[in-house]
């Protein structure tokens, strides 16, 4: 009796050994006809080239708080050195300015009011004059002419950085948001025979139709 339970053990042992064994066969067949394309796939992923596209909101962020930085994140290197040309070129227009500006303006002070001891209008009268016998009245509107100007040109030049500073970043968005814009000049024009068959005619017309692609 207790040879026989063994022996009715050890077939049931060895027909589940059987069934796990065509299993783990199954999922090994599967897991071995899966695989190639799973790995096909990854070599896909991993060999397909990196396409660089850039954010515009990333590009006018940079372009906001560092001039120029929008251009080199668009990968339009060859601009930046124009950008800080236009600025440097603005901010020196402003400094220049300014700095007549003031002088100017300080000379027109001193000659307008009491104070002897303000005297900066005299570096303006011309060699060989005298103070007391040049028209003052003429070299004070002189004075003042030449400050107005130069405060027009220092104002026109801080309005100029400023519309420059969004010119700036109005660039470094269009070119992240065309940077993949066709602009290739493929002009092409296709001839070929054309034949209505409307049932507004009653005979079939043949003809020549012209289509161009741009």
């Amino acid at each position: 009796m207790t040879s026989r339970i063994f022996i009715v053990v050890c077939c049931l042992l060895f027909s589940l050994q059987q069934v796990f064994a065509q299993d783990a066969s199954l999922v090994l067949t599967d897991s071995s006809t899966t695989s190639p394309s799973t790995n096909n796939f990854a070599n896909e992923q991993a060999v397909a080239p990196f396409v660089f596209k850039p954010n515009p909101k990333r590009a006018v962020l940079y372009a906001t708080f560092i001039p120029g930085l929008g251009q080199m994140y668009n990968r339009k290197y060859w601009k930046v050195p124009f950008v800080y040309a236009g600025y440097a070129a603005l901010i020196y227009a402003i400094s220049w300015n300014g700095l007549y500006y003031a002088q100017y303006k300080k000379a027109y002070i001193s000659i307008a009011d009491t104070n002897p001891n303000t005297n900066d209008y005299l570096q303006y009268i011309p060699v060989g004059y005298d103070e007391n016998t040049f028209d003052m009245a003429w070299l004070s509107q002189v004075i003042q002419q030449k400050y107005l100007g130069y405060r027009y040109n220092r104002d026109l030049a801080i309005i100029g950085i400023v519309a420059f500073y969004g010119i700036t970043i109005l660039d470094a968005f269009v070119d992240a948001q065309l940077y993949d814009f066709d602009i290739s000049q493929d002009l092409s024009m296709r001839l070929e025979p054309y034949m209505n068959n409307s049932f507004n005619i009653k005979e079939t017309t043949v003809g020549l139709r012209c289509q161009f692609t741009f």
